[in-house]
């Protein structure tokens, strides 16, 4: 299972995932990398079939400058996966002898960031249709993006899009770090990307993460406490 999330706040967005790849084929489970850069201010994160994803990792890296400076962001993109994911359907043996458990080329693609001063917050699904995201402000691709899209619901009270970023990290970091703790098929190391206009694309360290981590810790406590008062 899967799960990579964008978040929008007041001054930048979040892009967070989990990093377990699971192989049902093999019955296998193993951590990849997730979240790519898309030049210097933006980012992208996919699920789905690995080779789909490690070409569209090659093309990206290639045309970064040309997606994020197009016009329309979304068609450049949906331009350059479609062939892509055409090629992989074309080319996909649905049933194999012997082996019960397929996978499929089905990917999920999702770019978050900033053109100038514009954010953009857009998806692809395994059709090559396009959505946008940047008005909502929340967008979660993968197995578990309907876990993710609930937790983000839970939370929609704190209003983070009227919050800095640093919020966001924290937010995005709770929704995955409880999804961790509710399903098996996802799983940590989780990866954080701090975008805003002024300092482009922070993919966060490990050592970052976990300072981040300490601060969603504080969330709870905070929160508790709240609770312990409430009828006091």
């Amino acid at each position: 299972m899967t799960v990579v999330l964008a978040l929008r706040c007041a001054n930048g967005i979040v892009l967070a995932s989990d990093s377990q790849i699971t192989d049902p084929g093999r019955g296998l489970t193993y951590p990849a990398q997730k979240l790519h850069p898309l030049g210097d201010s933006a980012a992208w994160g996919g699920s789905g079939s690995r080779a789909v994803l490690y070409d569209v990792e090659q093309l990206f890296t290639e045309e970064a400058e040309a997606i994020v400076e197009a016009k329309d962001i979304g068609h450049a993109i949906q331009a350059r996966v479609r062939p892509i994911l055409k090629h992989h359907y074309e080319n996909f043996i649905p049933s194999v002898p012997g082996q019960e458990k397929a996978g499929t080329p089905a990917t999920f693609i999702l770019a978050a960031g900033y053109a100038g001063d514009r954010p953009f917050i857009i998806d692809l699904d395994p059709n090559a249709l396009l959505g946008h995201h940047e008005e909502t402000g929340f967008q979660a691709i993968g197995s578990g993006a309907a876990m993710a899209q609930q937790a983000h619901a839970l939370l929609t009270h704190f209003r983070m899009p009227e919050r800095d970023v640093d919020y966001g990290l924290v937010a995005a970091l709770r929704v995955l770090d409880a999804l961790d703790a509710s399903s098996s098929s996802i799983g940590g190391p989780m990866d954080l990307c701090r975008i805003t206009p002024e300092d482009g694309a922070q993919h966060l360290t490990p050592k970052q993460v976990e300072g981040v981590r300490k601060d969603v810790a504080r969330w709870v406590k905070l929160e508790q406490s709240a609770l312990d008062d409430l009828f006091a």
